[in-house]
């Protein structure tokens, strides 16, 4: 197991808003205006808007209500928004992470997650 997390990030691929992605890979291709998928999902034009721009997240309501409509799964919204930001927060903290030390646990000692993590 490495002594460090490797929290540097990879700058060859840009970090995607995933509005960005809402706006190339559903809305242009299936030729649906901001206004519509706001009407047809019952929330503000203006929130649409804004998640398409950059200025705002995909909430769990969001993600919820675009999930209905295109016929994917909430998490693949969230799952979405969730990189982005986890991406965005190591560009910020990337030398304060790197201060931190490892516990350096063997992988011999490891919990499987498995056996940590009831089910339900």
């Amino acid at each position: 197991m490495n002594s460090k997390l490797s929290i540097i990030t990879d700058d060859k691929l840009p970090n995607i808003h995933p509005g960005e992605i809402l706006s190339e890979e559903f809305l242009k291709p299936m030729n649906i205006s901001a206004y519509r998928l706001a009407k047809a999902v019952r929330i503000p034009q203006t929130r649409i808007s804004d998640i398409i721009h950059g200025k705002r997240r995909i909430s769990a309501d969001t993600a919820l209500r675009f999930a209905a409509f295109f016929g994917t799964s909430t998490r693949f919204w969230l799952g979405l928004q969730n990189a982005y930001d986890v991406e965005e927060e190591i560009k910020k903290q990337a030398d304060e992470l790197q201060k931190i030390e490892s516990l350096n646990i063997p992988e011999s000692e490891l919990v499987q997650t498995s056996q940590a993590i009831p089910a339900y």
